[in-house]
């Protein structure tokens, strides 16, 4: 492992939530809307009324291994074995998982000393319950407060919860980014994809959500695309099973994976904030895409630089500066990091290990190893600089 003088900031690390993160502070109205059920001696997870297989095991007691998919997403993986095999047996839950003091801990055995700290089975909930959107913001609502009283959104001003936030009633968004700033966040997440609408879904770029983004400027913290159930497997069902059944995102197959179901949710998202014109409404907003990878990054640029030139008046500045000025994106480690500087500048990459999850890396620190034809200055950038500026609201 690379030696350095200088504290490592981890953009992308996660947290098993327990029942009691979507229980304790839930509402009664909306208990059956989030239920854990027994099927077969084996607990379950039933969203709307329907169980789920996003998740097979939504207790977490028993779960993948750290970087236990590692060969399979760095194409090592000649035998052709399904992520399941490749992923051997499963490990038991680690309080490290869960709890932020235990992962604190784990943090300074792997020589991190700041990151983020994602939920993992919220991502479950907007996709399935878009017909009842109140329920949404009362599951976020409930997670968020959980994790105020069990970790503090800036513990130790080192682990920074990332709580998520729905639009769909920019009001009732506006009034939980209150609480969220109050409480101390640092930083919001929201999903890639359109906010949900009982007619339809529309961009969080259009005017309507402004009190969100106002508030987002003002309180200088920035938000967070993480991956997520986007809705965009539909396209991959839409194709092979009539647009039945739901995204199980452990279950691999070539077709959905072509298809890009992660990169074009990003990609759609970005576009929206750019097109639409965020942006230019609110000149100090930041955004820092994770988990999405950068095979979409290139040819996205691409289209905006060709659209800029097709439809000049229809922009307000160049999007691909725009791009380079407000979006962060932390690649994954099998990614061509020095294609990425050359595209939006070391300034805007970000280290993201995705601990403790499967497809992320076992060593945190091991990450260096895919970047040591980078110079020393770069390195800093990436890993320590740019995140460690985002968190102190920093402007460059």
């Amino acid at each position: 492992m690379k030696t350095v003088d200088y504290p490592i900031y981890d953009v992308d690390r996660h947290f098993y939530e327990p029942p009691e993160a979507f229980l304790r502070h839930l509402p009664k109205e909306f208990r059956k809307d989030f239920q854990y059920v027994q099927v077969n001696g084996r607990t379950k997870l039933a969203v709307g009324g329907v169980l789920s297989d996003y998740i097979p095991n939504p207790t977490f007691d028993v779960v993948a291994a750290p970087g236990a998919h590692e060969d399979w997403y760095r194409g090592k993986n000649p035998e052709g074995l399904s992520l399941r095999e490749i992923g051997g047996e499963p490990v038991p839950g680690d309080p490290a998982f869960f709890s932020g003091e235990a992962h604190l801990k784990v943090m300074d055995e792997q020589g991190i000393h700041a990151g983020l700290f994602l939920p993992t089975l919220a991502s479950v909930i907007e996709e399935r319950l878009e017909h009842k959107p109140e329920a949404i913001a009362a599951l976020f609502g409930a997670v968020n407060r959980w994790l105020v009283e069990d970790c503090g959104l800036a513990r130790d001003d080192r682990l920074f919860p990332v709580p998520m936030v729905n639009l769909f009633d920019v009001d009732k968004a506006v009034e939980e980014l209150d609480f969220l700033i109050k409480s101390g966040a640092r930083v919001v997440g929201i999903r890639p994809a359109p906010v949900i609408g009982l007619k339809g879904g529309r961009s969080f770029g259009f005017p309507e959500f402004d009190p969100f983004w106002a508030r987002v400027s003002e309180a200088n913290i920035f938000v967070v695309l993480h991956v997520s159930d986007s809705g965009y497997d539909k396209i991959n069902r839409w194709w092979t099973a009539g647009g039945e059944g739901e995204f199980r995102p452990f279950e691999k197959n070539p077709f959905a994976e072509v298809l890009d179901w992660m990169g074009r949710a990003i990609s759609d998202s970005l576009t929206a904030l750019i097109c639409h014109g965020v942006f230019d409404r609110f000149p100090n907003i930041r955004v820092a895409s994770l988990e999405n990878g950068s095979d979409w990054l290139e040819p996205l640029l691409l289209r905006l630089a060709l659209n800029f030139k097709k439809m000049p008046n229809a922009f307000k500045q160049d999007p691909v500066e725009t791009f380079k000025k407000h979006v962060f994106v932390s690649p994954f480690y099998e990614d061509p990091v020095a294609r990425l500087i050359e595209l939006i500048g070391v300034e805007r990459i970000l280290f993201g290990s995705d601990w403790p999850h499967p497809e992320g890396l076992k060593t945190p620190l091991d990450f260096f190893k895919d970047i040591n034809h980078l110079n020393d200055a770069q390195i800093k950038r990436i890993m320590h600089t740019n995140m460690k500026g985002l968190i102190e609201g920093a402007r460059d």
